[in-house]
């Protein structure tokens, strides 16, 4: 067989299996799951699907199987930025000295309410 395809009983043509260590992983997804309405989505894991609406699928049924979900989030791994953990301390700066982050700074007017 040469052409890179294989014709079937039928005559019908498919194209040529692919060897293992010639194909492609499928990229990775991070799902997130809203347990209810009202609460944020939180991560629940990891899968490998080929595309978008595969991994909407897969993720459907592998964190919401009991019905503990009203949401799904599935984002390409890839697309996801993070802070680097060895740098936290420039990155995520003590509040010292920065009292005018703290609503205990200021003061309440007499005239509103709910403050």
């Amino acid at each position: 067989m040469t052409g890179g395809s294989t014709t079937g009983d039928d005559g019908s043509t498919a194209p040529a299996p692919v060897a293992p260590e010639k194909r492609q992983p499928w990229p990775l997804w991070e799902v997130f799951v809203r347990s209810s309405r009202g609460l944020s989505h939180v991560h629940a894991g990891s899968l490998h699907a080929p595309d978008a609406e595969m991994a909407v699928r897969n993720a459907r049924d592998l964190y919401t199987r009991r019905n503990e979900g009203v949401s799904l989030w599935v984002v390409p791994a890839s697309s996801i930025i993070t802070s680097d953990p060895d740098a936290k301390g420039q990155f995520f700066e003590s509040p010292q000295g920065k009292d005018y982050r703290h609503a205990t700074y200021y003061t309440k007017s007499d005239g509103v309410k709910h403050l």
